[in-house]
């Protein structure tokens, strides 16, 4: 499992190559688009970017998983946007949108999780990994206020 040290290094990473290309590569990583997510730190208030990929997505929704690599602890990401729901995304390099990040259901993950599986393999052996239900969330265009 990646220790935080890796995890933020990808992230720099990633972040880097986005930027010293223009945005024209590092939308597309292992097989999946990749896309910007914003959350509020549940403790500090401050707003959290990190990079995430989405293995799959139905008409504007967005499904990102918070495997951490089969760790067995949830990535601080997903505790932010548990306790604040309301993210900005950049999608593939889109601009910032204001989005809902709900977290699937029992029902909604049994429906979702094969659809995930059949896109990308390696979540089924993050999930073998470990002994908690690893969370799906579907990223949903906020309504127009």
């Amino acid at each position: 499992m990646p220790s935080d040290f890796v995890l933020k290094t990808m992230n720099v990473v990633h972040h880097g190559m986005l930027k010293v290309t223009g945005g024209r590569y590092g939308w597309f990583l292992s097989g999946m688009p990749a896309l910007e997510l914003t959350t509020t730190g549940r403790k500090s208030g401050e707003p959290r970017t990190v990079m995430l990929t989405s293995p799959y997505q139905e008409g504007d929704d967005i499904v990102i998983v918070a495997s951490r690599g089969g760790d067995p602890h949830h990535p601080a990401w997903f505790l932010n946007l548990r306790d604040h729901p309301d993210v900005e995304v950049s999608y593939r390099g889109a601009p910032k949108r204001h989005m809902q990040a709900i977290i699937a259901d029992e029902t909604e993950r049994a429906r979702l999780w094969p659809l995930v599986i059949a896109e990308q393999k390696r979540y089924a052996g993050y999930q073998a990994k470990t002994t908690r239900e690893i969370p799906l969330v579907v990223l949903r265009p906020a309504a127009a206020s």
